[in-house]
């Protein structure tokens, strides 16, 4: 079994806060570029015919980066939303229950986002079946290694915005906010 890039499930044009550019990038070339990699480095490795979530929650170095990063993008190309849409109520029950409000919770996680130094990703987790955590990872970090199921991610590293936010990470990370595709985070609760 070998790893394929996922497609989108939106045009490039749709999403209104990220251009077609950045997703020919991000996508076509980042993405791809991961997936080929880990394809590279699984072969003829114990790790050959495993998942990327089995390979990231037991690999390290070089095979953990790829397969984590391929897996994170997916995720996260998951994540985003072509409009702004609602937050399901069970869901949504959970953020106002850890949060306090829904909004409470944008703004921790976009703060979480904006501090996140250098390159990672910031995650919404479940930590078990009423506690969501907001959590930040460095590099290819998930939070699956931990243990913690992953709900919502955003892209950190510069290639997901610089083409079109340069330094401005605070207000790609408000308009990503704007734009999640609820219905996939809500999707992944245990």
């Amino acid at each position: 079994m070998s790893f394929a890039i996922t497609p989108l499930k939106f045009e490039k044009t749709a999403v209104p806060f990220l251009s077609e550019n950045t997703f020919n990038f991000h996508h076509g070339k980042h993405f791809q570029t991961y997936i080929d990699t880990a394809n590279k480095l699984v072969a003829g490795t114990d790790y050959e015919g495993k998942t990327l979530e089995e390979i990231i929650t037991t690999a390290s170095g070089p095979l953990f980066n790829n397969a984590a990063q391929a897996w994170n993008h997916a995720f996260y190309f998951n994540c985003i939303g072509t409009a702004k849409k609602e937050v399901p109520a069970k869901l949504l029950e959970l953020i106002n229950a850890n949060f306090d409000s829904f909004e409470s919770f944008a703004e921790k996680f976009i703060a979480s986002a904006t501090t996140n130094f250098g390159s990672g990703w910031t995650w919404l987790v479940q930590t078990g079946p009423n506690f969501l955590k907001i959590v930040n990872t460095s590099n290819a970090g998930n939070p699956m290694v931990d243990g913690f199921t992953p709900l919502l991610t955003v892209d950190v590293w510069e290639h997901a915005y610089y083409l079109d936010y340069q330094n401005r990470r605070a207000d790609y990370l408000k308009d990503f906010v704007e734009y999640i595709d609820w219905e996939f985070v809500a999707s992944n609760l245990k």
